[in-house]
């Protein structure tokens, strides 16, 4: 695609997991890219393999607003502007509410919510300026509910809210707002999901080996930002989900609880 020809991408998230997908597939399409992580090594690990490539790294925790701002203008001072930014850093939980410290959802509220704000807030006059396009990476827990991922299924909702909201906002601007709803992806993120005490669970309940894989996730969502989209469901497990909530949500509690629970014990 020659959609992407020297245009400026920034993927927040980008050391691990769909991520890094993106930041792979945007520069195989000639797009120069800029990311940033919490996590220097594995950053520099990702540099290290386009070298002479124009790829920007930048260590930044998206939770801490002036982070973000930094990150931002270092972006503009290293390429000039932006004309894509893709909000995709993020983090899960696994946790009842009943055993959840609060903490923990702040915590995951502080990322996936405020990150996507205060990166899009920093970067919208440049994407306004290019009638660019922003992009969130929201999740079929942004429109259902998921047991055990209280805070994350809020945080997901209240970024699928605010993109819907600014997408609104911006109509008639040139700009495109859009929101991915990927659904379980082989990636990280499950042994990354904070635990009740809010530390790093370190395993998955899936079986990664049957979800989709990053890599595939990554090419749907640069094919929608392609055709500017206004959201992107992935999986038909996940467009069931969207579905069956929809239209018959009383029937969906009763599916999602059974998947997610066995012997009144979270499982999943």
């Amino acid at each position: 695609m020659s959609d992407f020809k020297n245009k400026v991408v920034v993927i927040t998230g980008g050391s691990e997991g769909i991520g890094k997908a993106l930041v792979d597939i945007f520069l195989q399409h000639g797009a120069k890219v800029a990311t940033c992580s919490r996590n220097y090594d594995k950053l520099y690990q990702l540099q290290k393999t386009y070298p002479g490539q124009p790829l920007f790294i930048h260590t930044a925790d998206v939770s801490k607003e002036q982070d973000c701002q930094i990150f931002i203008d270092a972006v503009v001072k290293n390429f000039g502007t932006i004309d894509i930014l893709i909000n995709n850093a993020g983090v899960s939980m696994r946790a009842l509410v009943q055993d959840a410290e609060l903490d923990t959802i702040r915590k995951v509220m502080d990322i996936n919510f405020w990150g996507t704000v205060y990166c899009t807030k920093f970067a919208l006059p440049y994407i306004q300026q290019n009638k660019g396009t922003i992009a969130g990476v929201s999740s079929i827990a942004g429109f259902r509910g998921l047991p055990g991922r209280s805070g994350y299924s809020a945080s997901k909702y209240a970024v699928t809210g605010f993109l819907e909201a600014l997408r609104t906002e911006l109509l008639n601007s040139g700009v495109n707002v859009m929101w991915v709803c990927p659904g379980f992806t082989a990636s990280n993120i499950r042994n990354a999901a904070l635990n009740k005490d809010g530390q790093a669970q370190g395993e998955s309940p899936l079986d990664e080996k049957k979800l989709m894989s990053a890599e595939e996730c990554a090419s749907y969502i640069l094919k929608a930002i392609a055709k500017r989209k206004r959201t992107l469901v992935l999986t038909m497990q996940g467009k069931q989900t969207v579905y069956l909530n929809r239209f018959f949500p009383s029937l969906a509690d009763k599916l999602v609880r059974n998947f997610f629970f066995k012997n009144d014990a979270l499982v999943k």
